[in-house]
Parts: C-alpha cells; sequence; structure tokens
C-alpha cells in the first residue's frame, strides 16, 4: 500500500454503495483520511463491510495483509452528517445518477465546506458541465470518474468540465498518480466520456445482435474473449455493470445527443422491466436462477 499522499490528505465522500466503497478503499490505501456521508446508520456499517469484505478477497488472494486492512479500514470514517465535512480538502460524491439529487447534496455540502475545496462527481452519465453551472464556485468542479470494480480497475477518468480550473485539473492527476495502480485520462466533458463514449454503443449493438438469434450468449462472449483477446466477454460484463446501470447511462447518452448508436435495444428495456438485471439480481444474459432440476 501507498503511504504518500502530498494533496488531499482528507477527503470526503458522498455515498457509501458498491462504488463509494471501492473508492474509499482506494483513497485510504493511499494514505489518505477518508470522511464518508450516508443517509443512515446501516448505510454507513453496510458500506464499511463491503470494504472489509474486499480486503478480506485481497488477503485471501495474498494481495493485502492483515495489517494493511486494519489500517485502511481505521482511515475510514463513516457518518450521517454533511457537517462532518468541514476541514476536508476535496469532496468526491458517489450516489446515484439524478442531477437533482447530486445538485442538492452538493449545494448543502458547499455550504458546510465553503467555496475553495473542489466539488468531485464519479459520475458515468452526466454532464458535468451542467452540474458545475448549478452549485457555486463552478470553477472547482471536475469529474473524477473511477470504474467498478475501484480497487481493480485502473483506469481513472479525469473529466474537464467548461469552468474546471485547469489548476484543479492537474491536482486530480497528481491525486490519481497516488494512487496503487492508477492511470489517469483527462477528458473533456461529453456524454460518456471517453471511455463510455466508446463501450455504450459497443454493448448496445451486441444486445441488438443477440436478440436477432445471431449466436447464443455463450458463444458471442467466447467469440470476442479468444477471437479480440477481450478480457471479459459483453454479456459477461452487462451482467456485471448490471442491466438497469447500463440502460440508464444509454438512455442519458441519448438524451442529451440524439445519437442513435446510444437508444437503448427493446430486449435491454424488457429485460430491465423483468427485473433481470444480471449478477445483482441472479438473472441477466449470462447469469440465471439455480433450479432444483439444474442438478
Amino acid at each position: 500500500m501507498s503511504e504518500s499522499s502530498t494533496d488531499f490528505a482528507t477527503i470526503g465522500l458522498l455515498g457509501l454503495g458498491t462504488m463509494g466503497a471501492g473508492i474509499a478503499q482506494v483513497l485510504a490505501a493511499s494514505g489518505r483520511k477518508v470522511v464518508a456521508v450516508e443517509t443512515d446508520r446501516a448505510r454507513v456499517d453496510a458500506g464499511l463491510a463491503r470494504v472489509a469484505a474486499f480486503l478480506d478477497g485481497g488477503i485471501a488472494r495474498g494481495e493485502v495483509s492483515e495489517v494493511d486492512k486494519r489500517v485502511v479500514l481505521e482511515r475510514i470514517t463513516g457518518t450521517t452528517s454533511v457537517t462532518e465535512l468541514h476541514g476536508v480538502d476535496a469532496v468526491l460524491e458517489c450516489v446515484t445518477d439524478n442531477a437533482e439529487v447530486k445538485t442538492a447534496l452538493l449545494t448543502e455540502v458547499a455550504a458546510v465546506v465553503g467555496d475553495r475545496i473542489p466539488l468531485l462527481t464519479d459520475t458515468s452519465a452526466l454532464s458535468v458541465t451542467d452540474l458545475a453551472a448549478r452549485l457555486p464556485e463552478p470553477g472547482r468542479v471536475a469529474g473524477l470518474h473511477f470504474f467498478d470494480p475501484a480497487p481493480t480497475v485502473r483506469t481513472v477518468e479525469i473529466v474537464r468540465a467548461l469552468q474546471s480550473e485547469e489548476d484543479l485539473i492537474d491536482r486530480l492527476v497528481a491525486l490519481v498518480d497516488t494512487l496503487a495502480d492508477k492511470v489517469a485520462v483527462v477528458v473533456d466533458d461529453r456524454p460518456g466520456f471517453l471511455i463510455n463514449a466508446l463501450l455504450l454503443p459497443y454493448l448496445n449493438d451486441v444486445v441488438a445482435e443477440y436478440d436477432e438469434g445471431l449466436a447464443t450468449a455463450a458463444d458471442i462472449d467466447t467469440a470476442l474473449e479468444l477471437g479480440l483477446g477481450y478480457k471479459t466477454g459483453p454479456l459477461t460484463m452487462l451482467d456485471a455493470i448490471g442491466l438497469d446501470v447500463h440502460l440508464h447511462a444509454t438512455e442519458a447518452a441519448y438524451a442529451a445527443t440524439g445519437d442513435p448508436r446510444y437508444a437503448p435495444p427493446p430486449l435491454l428495456r424488457r429485460m430491465v422491466a423483468a427485473g433481470r438485471l444480471g449478477n445483482k439480481a441472479g438473472h441477466g444474459f449470462r447469469t440465471a436462477p439455480h433450479r432444483e432440476d439444474d442438478n
């Protein structure tokens, strides 16, 4: 684990869901203190349990030690009050991808932390420029977009809104450089940023071809994994991402651009309506519920 943190020594984190817990772990492992805010104590405890569980997996794989786990957890403070963010060096929100929710929460936080503390967003689908325009001192707003699972995916997109101060972007690049195995990619604020701008149409095309009966889900994944050297097949990836998450991202990109490449395929909508959301629901493209007659 890294023990060096020359900037952003204490970071406020809004949300300890799957993404928030992973980001909290990454930041704490770099030597930083994390003040994580959730809506109630049960969510705080669940978020800290997610961090502990992921670290336990690292211990099982021989990647971290029991001492590492203890130190990381000691650096993360969970709270239900945004007033505990007073004195932090930056705030990163990773709550639900809804512009109204993010705006309301960051406006409340801005009143606590003051005018100069950076307000960062982990959004994967919303316009960072639009969000900045809704907040006081928009020059201190930028995107810091981690990918799930945050502790293992190396790329971090730093999203430059039209208002973002260049010094803030430089500081965020320096921050990512101190995070173990992470690589910063600076991108302009466009729908989907860089990775999702390329990924969303690709996944949509795969779903559409699968719906047309081109091949089985298993064969599609095998063909792209072995034929193109992809680490994960697209339908397995969708199950891991969550079909509802992908649907929301494509709808947001399509609404922002009108580009038909982002239009959600009908099968995607049907599966989400049926609750077949992928791994988290136990039913998706490659994930199916266990039945007794399967044995």
